[in-house]
């Protein structure tokens, strides 16, 4: 069982997780260059990976 304190650090990353994945898709749309739009992506997946690690802990 989770504290509250652990509930809330987890609470607290997932929205810094969602943030990321957020102002990354932003910056993707807005670039012309293929290779730095390829690692934004990367990135997306990345952060959108860490969410869900996240999530399945409090499951």
């Amino acid at each position: 069982m989770l504290t509250a304190e652990e509930l809330k650090a987890i609470e607290d990353q997932l929205g810094a997780e969602e943030l990321i994945i957020k102002k990354m898709k932003n910056y993707s749309s807005q670039l012309g260059d293929p290779q730095l739009k390829t690692c934004c992506d990367q990135i997306i997946a990345q952060h959108k990976k860490h969410y869900n690690t996240l999530l399945n802990h409090l499951q």
